[in-house]
C-alpha cells in the first residue's frame, strides 16, 4: 500500500496534468470531441457490416452491439488510464526512464501520470453511452445474476487490457524497438473483441481469443448477459469467467513488470 507521502505526491502530478492541459479551454474540448473519433468509427463499421448482412458469425445488429460495447469501452477506458505505458520504448531510450527510477516514487505511477492523457475521457463516456444502449435495447432477461454480470464485467474487461498494455510494454525492456509489435497484441485486441469470435477461424481465433484470452473481453460476457448458448460448444459458466481471467492476466501483467524492472540496465545517458 502506498504511504501518504506517496499519495500526496501522486495527486500532485495528476493534478498538475490536469491543469496543464486544460489550461487551453478550446484546444482541450477540440482534443475531446476528436478523441471520440477512433471508438465512433469502431461502432460505425459494425453498423455499416449490417447495412449488407442480418447477421454476423451468427449474431444479430442487437447481440453484437452488445459485444462492441464492453469491447469499445473497455478499451477506451484502459487506454485512457495505462495507454500512457506506449510510451516506456522511448523513455527507456532517451534516458527518461533513469530519471523516473531514482525519485522515490514506484515508477509505474509516475509512467502513467507523466502525459495521463484526458483528452480521452471523451472516447471511454461514449463506450459507456453504447455500452448503456447496448444493454438497455437488447431485449435481455434481466435476473440478479445478470445484473451482476452487467457491472462487474465492463471493469474486468478494463483490467485486462490495462494488462496488455504493461505487459507489452515490458517488452522494450528487452527489445527496445518492441513498439509495433506491442501495438498489434494491443490494438489488435481491441479490434478482435469488437466482433463475435465466431468470424473467425482455425489458429488465429485460438491464439487470441483462448490462447491470450481476449475472448472473455467481450464475447463470452456477451453470450452470458444475452442467456445465449456458445455456438462452439463452451460451457455457460464461461461466460461469467472474465473477472477471474482479468485477475489472471493483471497478476501476468505485475510479475511481467517486476522481471522487466530488474533486468533493466541504465543508458548511462
Amino acid at each position: 500500500m502506498a504511504e501518504p507521502g506517496a499519495l500526496r505526491a501522486y495527486r500532485a502530478l495528476l493534478g498538475a496534468q490536469a491543469r496543464s492541459q486544460a489550461s487551453y479551454r478550446t484546444s482541450f474540448a477540440v482534443d475531446l470531441v476528436g478523441n471520440m473519433g477512433a471508438t465512433v468509427f469502431d461502432v460505425m463499421t459494425v453498423l455499416v457490416l449490417f447495412g449488407v448482412t442480418r447477421e454476423l458469425g451468427g449474431f444479430t445488429l442487437r447481440e453484437t452491439l452488445v459485444i462492441v460495447g464492453l469491447s469499445s469501452f473497455a478499451f477506451a477506458t484502459a487506454d485512457l488510464l495505462v495507454g500512457n505505458i506506449e510510451r516506456l520504448p522511448r523513455y527507456v531510450r532517451t534516458g527518461l526512464f533513469d530519471a523516473v527510477l531514482v525519485r522515490p516514487l514506484a515508477a509505474l505511477p509516475q509512467l502513467l501520470l507523466m502525459d495521463l492523457p484526458l483528452r480521452k475521457v471523451s472516447r471511454a463516456v461514449f463506450g459507456l453511452a453504447v455500452l448503456v444502449f447496448a444493454l438497455a435495447s437488447a431485449g435481455i432477461g434481466w435476473t440478479p445474476g445478470r445484473v451482476a454480470l452487467a457491472l462487474v464485467a465492463p471493469p474486468a474487461a478494463v483490467v485486462f487490457f490495462a494488462a496488455v498494455f504493461v505487459t507489452t510494454a515490458t517488452v522494450s525492456f528487452y527489445w527496445i524497438d518492441s513498439g509495433e509489435l506491442a501495438n498489434s497484441v494491443t490494438y489488435g485486441g481491441r479490434d478482435f473483441t469488437s466482433y463475435p469470435v465466431t468470424v473467425y477461424g482455425g489458429w488465429f481465433r485460438a491464439l487470441f481469443a483462448y490462447g491470450m484470452g481476449f475472448a472473455f473481453v467481450s464475447y463470452h460476457p456477451a453470450l452470458a448477459l444475452l442467456g445465449r448458448p456458445d455456438p462452439l460448444g463452451l460451457p455457460a459458466w464461461v461466460g461469467w469467467a472474465s473477472p477471474g481471467v482479468a485477475l489472471v492476466a493483471a497478476a501476468v501483467a505485475a510479475l511481467a513488470w517486476r522481471v522487466g524492472i530488474r533486468h533493466y540496465r541504465s543508458t548511462g545517458s
